[in-house]
């Protein structure tokens, strides 16, 4: 598997688990949900500054982001 394959899965995978539509991951990452959309279709690539502000925004590892394993689900409490 590609790595734009597993990064545009992993993102749409944490992002749904924490519950977070594709708009509101934007906003708190400061990137346009557009582009948000385009990762997650593997239309596009995230730099670097993106990826870290994806991580950050999810409060996650930018690792997990590019794992090839499948992301573990959040637990909440």
């Amino acid at each position: 598997m590609k790595l734009t394959s597993i990064f545009a899965r992993n993102l749409r995978l944490c992002r749904q688990q924490r519950g977070l539509s594709q708009e509101r991951l934007a906003v708190f990452a400061g990137l346009d949900r557009s582009y948000i959309g385009k990762l997650e279709r593997e239309l596009s690539s995230p730099t670097l500054d993106a990826l870290e502000a994806i991580s950050a925004a999810m409060q996650i590892d930018v690792e997990v982001l590019i794992r090839r394993q499948v992301p573990e689900p959040v637990k909440r409490h």
